[in-house]
């Protein structure tokens, strides 16, 4: 069931993205050759304990035979494209690329955003996949309008980075946003202009491009979380929290763009 989202509510959103977004500032700063995605993770957890919030991936479980993932970050490494845990003995090396997802309840309300960056250095080609995948995501962004449609934000992303030759994760998915992580609807990043659900003023959704640099199929790996592509190429993964309004999308999570 959707729930649209009163004024009031969507004004405690604001304060639960700006907590989300102010850890991806911190990683903008922290990430670099050396460090370990375990130390980025006590990074994001501090602030957002700090700031009166609970880290929302911690112990979050989707289904009971699963392990409840154990990390505030995910951190996906190169071909990881989402649900990379986060290690104190995996170290960052000059020339990878690192998706950092975060989410936060503060004030019983969720924020959830996710940015690619670069570590040192990066090969063309990386670089060229990210700005890709973040231009996808604000295409998205200025498709999610009352009165456009699900299949808009879709096409918006998959008509952009296919004809440049990158493959779309059809697997995952964005999703709705409120109190819990996870609400309807499912938010693609694929589809066609005018179909699906019309998109109304009140939603509030998660839109995160997830984007390969080759082939579309991915895997599970052996920890039970992290989402690998199959044919080891590169991925790309950008998430804003937004609110649709009357006068159009509002981002909740302003995170600031490395590129």
């Amino acid at each position: 069931m959707i729930t649209l989202k009163k004024r009031e509510e969507i004004e405690l959103m604001r304060i639960a993205g700006r907590v989300t977004a102010e850890v991806l500032e911190i990683m903008r700063e922290a990430v670099r050759p050396g460090i370990s995605t375990g130390e980025l993770d006590c990074l994001a957890e501090e602030h957002i304990r700090a700031n009166n919030g609970i880290p929302a991936f911690k112990n979050y479980r989707p289904a009971s035979n699963m392990t409840p993932f154990p990390g505030t970050i995910c951190a996906s490494i190169n071909d990881e494209v989402v649900h990379g845990i986060p290690k104190q003995s995996r170290i960052l090396e000059e020339g990878d690329i690192i998706s950092v997802d975060v989410g936060a309840y503060v004030n019983g309300w969720c924020g959830d955003a996710a940015c690619t960056y670069p570590v040192g250095t990066i090969s063309p080609e990386r670089m060229a996949l990210l700005k890709a995948t973040e231009e996808s995501l604000n295409r998205a962004i200025a498709a999610a309008i009352a009165g456009n449609t699900l299949g808009d934000i879709g096409q918006a992303v998959e008509s952009y980075v296919v004809p440049l030759g990158y493959g779309v994760v059809r697997d995952y998915t964005g999703h709705g946003i409120g109190k819990k992580m996870h609400e309807a609807p499912q938010i693609p990043n694929y589809g066609k202009a005018g179909q699906g659900m019309t998109l109304k003023a009140g939603m509030t959704i998660a839109i995160e491009p997830m984007i390969t640099a080759r082939g579309e199929a991915v895997r599970t790996g052996s920890n039970g979380w992290t989402v690998l592509t199959v044919d080891g190429s590169d991925a790309a993964h950008f998430e804003r929290t937004v609110a649709i309004l009357e006068d159009g999308p509002e981002v909740m999570t302003k995170w600031q763009s490395f590129l």
